[in-house]
């Protein structure tokens, strides 16, 4: 993205975001609302991704980020990568040059924890390609977040803003048959920025499992 095209962004993301969250604020309440809200700088972080390497928020400065807090027992986040949508648009996503970092915070010992050699043995079966599995035991992340559920969807703009929180689709089931059907927000999200625009929903409510903190 050229600097002009990340000054256009700024000028046209301010006005839609603004006038989104106060439609969204008739549906998320305020006990509900994330953390980390649209037009808000992304909260920074350094997490131990699975090869025990540190990655931080600051290592992907000027590039589009996907935060997609995961975990592998649940039947929501199971719709998703049964269905083959997840590894698609993580795939996609990566040929456009956005870093997809999936994120787990399940503590030690509850639904969804593990360790590097797991993580990376589920990213091989499952066929996904996130740049980085970020492990976040202590819930640390997560909670900077304000993230709720799994999944939980965040997209982080060039400039560093949240562009976009909240539910991965439109149908809030753990049907795999109602993937096709639904509005997927994370690939409008991405569609928006790279048209240098902000997206027409840039705020929802997200669905799942409860993150296991």
């Amino acid at each position: 993205m050229t600097m002009l095209s990340r000054e256009r962004w700024s000028l046209v993301a301010g006005a839609a975001v603004a006038a989104a969250l106060t439609a969204a604020a008739l549906i998320v309440s305020a006990d509900e609302a994330s953390a980390a809200t649209p037009g808000d700088p992304a909260p920074a972080f350094e997490e131990l991704n699975s090869a025990g390497r540190k990655v931080s928020l600051a290592d992907f400065r000027g590039r589009t980020v996907v935060l997609e807090w995961t975990n592998d027992g649940c039947p929501f986040v199971q719709k998703h990568y049964d269905s083959g949508a997840m590894q698609a648009l993580q795939a996609s996503a990566g040929k456009d040059g956005v870093v997809w970092l999936s994120v787990v915070s399940s503590k030690p010992g509850s639904q969804g924890y593990v360790m590097g050699a797991q993580a990376d043995r589920l990213t091989t079966e499952r066929k996904a390609s996130p740049a980085h599995v970020l492990l976040d035991p202590d819930g640390s992340m997560g909670r900077a977040f304000g993230a709720r559920t799994t999944p939980h969807m965040f997209v982080i703009g060039p400039d560093g803003r949240i562009v976009y929180s909240g539910a991965i689709d439109s149908i809030r089931s753990s049907d795999v048959r109602d993937v096709p059907k639904a509005v997927n927000y994370v690939s409008q999200a991405l569609e928006a920025i790279k048209a240098g625009r902000a997206p027409e929903t840039p705020l929802t409510v997200p669905y799942g499992c409860s993150v296991k903190y």
